[in-house]
């Protein structure tokens, strides 16, 4: 992965968190890995659990972040969280997996826009 495009990945999940601790929400785990993949964001508030999958971008020319978050990316995130889960001890009282969709301007300013419950 290009240099540019690790900075815009980490810039949105900068973005991203700032816009969940705005709404009350404490950092679990950023970028959680293990052999079957990654986890950009592990976030909680109360006893819900959210995994958020974020995608950034800087122009449209690959379309919105969110349409990246196809069915094969999602059973893949539910398999990841399964092992956080698993080797963490969580037992959280509902688990949510949200999508950030994190558009970049070149000033350096970002859109976070949240879908919550996205699948």
């Amino acid at each position: 992965m290009t240099q540019a495009r690790l900075e815009t990945g980490a810039a949105g999940e900068r973005a991203t968190l700032q816009a969940y601790r705005r709404r009350g929400y404490r950092l679990v785990a950023r970028n959680w890995r293990c052999p079957a993949g990654e986890l950009d964001l592990i976030l909680a508030r109360g006893a819900t659990l959210v995994i958020c999958e974020v995608k950034s971008r800087r122009g449209l020319r690959f379309g919105d972040g969110w349409e990246a978050v196809d069915a094969r990316k999602r059973r893949k995130l539910r398999t990841v969280a399964s092992a956080f889960l698993q080797s963490t001890g969580a037992r959280p009282d509902a688990l949510r997996f949200d999508v950030a969709s994190v558009r970049l301007s070149p000033d350096g300013s970002a859109q976070v826009q949240v879908f919550e419950d996205a699948f």
